[in-house]
């Protein structure tokens, strides 16, 4: 027996539902880890063999039939490799979220999750019983510990892997990415680490799942909680970690590099687009150009996600529309070489407001109008889609969608949203970061003041805050869930205050309506924060 025990981490894209997919891939992996690489044991996340996370499809039976099938199936066909894989599995009446030990044609052992999350995206305990039993099994000599994802964030599950005398743990995931996640998970896996003295291996799924993006980042901390081995972020791979049998120590190797908070972002969504397009079948995408700031950022993000020979962008102008936008937008389909189409929705609009002539006639001109502009251009984008296979892409930011700056069936009219989640100002930073790889938004559009060019000389500054300020407000309300009185005594003005607060109180039926979206923060709207359309609560 060598000195060195090999261990493979298969931080792979996982589909959901795609089971006889999602086993060829483990099959595969295994084989290339036993004879490429000569692995002894091979790790992949959790519930990789039906995709995380399946919600309700873990009610249907025939669902869990089919991965118990897929299970049976690996248990025969793959040998001379110890496998540990991540699926549900039904026993006296109750489903589990598992991991099996296989070796040599049989599961020689299976854990059940013993700490089910039920916050922000996750709604375990709607599916899953808790475990109740460490699981300790001896694989090539050594004692090894299993667990999963939340079980190494609390006390408990880890030490008891040691006290029933696990030398290493094997910790299996499905950790979705948020900004500052990646950090986060090293501290407090490698804080169990070191409280327990042994090394974990944390194995992470990689891919985006409708609006959650995984962002793997797969890593080894030894007894004393330091990383000695860090995988890739936002890629498939399949690395192999060594293990010093005697002192069952992991041998440091080269760390990938940790992302900055913009490239993890601008990353995070771009996988997510990627995915939510591919594996949804159509065929690319469509998005209105506008020459602002967001949709110029929306159609990087699509290029870097499809390439520019599956993004089209139409140009939609009207009686408003500035000649620099014009200008801004061709400019910035040619830096990305996307096609271009322009048509004026004017004729569309004069025919709407004539024929609305008898609702609006003796009426002020106001947002209905506005919203009557946006709503042409919805239908122009989403007739195309409908004759070409292609999905509209959205381009609202998190800010307009807070605070209900958006048309309902006009521009939040699309089947994703890319940036639905990114703040107005991190939307800025995230065009400094691009532009720093290669030049593909003109200046003058991020330096321009933002305006929806629904209205003479309009700015967005004439219905909303400036937005450091809105975003800061919005921060406190939303992410913190600070109350008005808070939010005032911080020093912003009350009248202010109260004004972006009941917008956000206000609008929670659009965002019901709105597209899904990848989520970059821990309170995105659907999934993280869920108020009532209706309620009476006001503060």
């Amino acid at each position: 027996m060598t000195q060195i025990l090999k261990i493979a981490v298969a931080q792979l894209n996982f589909r959901v539902g795609k089971i006889g997919e999602n086993l060829a891939s483990i099959r595969e992996a295994s084989v290339q880890a036993r004879d490429e690489w000569g692995c002894q044991l091979i790790l992949f996340p959790e519930l990789a063999l039906c995709g995380y996370p399946p919600e309700d499809l873990l009610l249907r039976e025939d669902f869990l039939d089919q991965t118990e099938e897929a299970l049976s199936s690996l248990v025969k066909e793959v040998e001379g490799i110890t496998v540990v894989v991540g699926h549900p599995s039904r026993s006296e009446g109750a489903l589990f979220n598992s991991a099996s030990v296989i070796r040599e044609g049989r599961v020689i052992d299976r854990y059940h999750k013993q700490c089910l999350p039920n916050q922000g995206v996750f709604d375990e305990k709607r599916y899953f019983s808790a475990g109740e039993k460490p699981c300790v099994v001896d694989i090539e000599g050594i004692p090894m510990g299993i667990s999963i994802c939340e079980d190494c964030w609390h006390e408990g599950p880890v030490e008891s892997l040691t006290a029933q005398g696990a030398q290493l743990i094997l910790n299996l995931n499905g950790s979705p990415f948020h900004m500052g996640k990646s950090g986060e998970r090293a501290r407090v896996v490698g804080k169990r680490a070191k409280k327990v003295g042994v090394p974990i291996i944390y194995a992470n799924l990689v891919g985006g799942q409708d609006e959650l993006v995984f962002d793997g980042g797969s890593f080894v901390v030894d007894r004393c909680g330091e990383i000695t081995q860090r995988f890739v972020e936002f890629e498939e791979t399949i690395g192999v970690i060594e293990i010093d049998r005697e002192s069952v120590a992991p041998v440091p190797t080269a760390l990938s590099p940790v992302l900055g908070l913009e490239q993890s972002v601008y990353k995070a969504i771009v996988l997510g687009v990627r995915d939510y397009v591919n594996q949804n079948g159509f065929s690319g995408v469509v998005l209105g150009l506008s020459g602002g700031i967001d949709s110029a950022l929306t159609l990087a993000i699509a290029v870097d996600a499809l390439g520019a020979d599956r993004v089209e962008a139409v140009l939609m102008p009207s009686r408003y529309t500035a000649p620099m936008s014009i200008e801004d937008a061709k400019e910035e389909a040619s830096l990305l070489g996307v096609t271009i189409h322009q048509v004026s929705i004017e004729p569309l609009f004069s025919i709407l407001l004539t024929s609305l002539d008898p609702f609006f006639a003796g009426t002020e001109t106001d947002t209905t109008e506005e919203n009557l502009q946006a709503r042409c251009r919805g239908m122009i984008l989403m007739a195309i889609s409908n004759k070409r296979g292609s999905m509209v892409l959205t381009t609202g930011n998190k800010s307009e969608m807070a605070v209900g700056y958006a048309t309902l069936y006009g521009d939040m009219a699309g089947g994703f949203a890319a940036i639905k989640d990114l703040p107005k100002m991190l939307v800025y930073r995230l065009a400094d970061y691009r532009n720093s790889l290669s030049q593909v938004i003109p200046e003058r559009v991020i330096k321009r003041p933002p305006s929806a060019e629904l209205a003479p000389d309009q700015e967005d500054q004439d219905s909303l805050p400036p937005y450091p300020i809105l975003d800061q407000i919005l921060e406190r309300y939303i992410e913190q869930d600070q109350s008005l009185e808070k939010i005032k005594s911080a020093g912003f003005d009350p009248e202010v205050v109260d004004r972006v607060t009941a917008l956000v109180d206000r609008n929670e039926y659009k965002r019901r309506q709105a597209a899904p979206g990848v989520r970059i923060t821990q309170r995105a709207f659907g999934r993280d924060r869920r108020y009532p359309i209706t309620s009476g609560f006001r503060r």
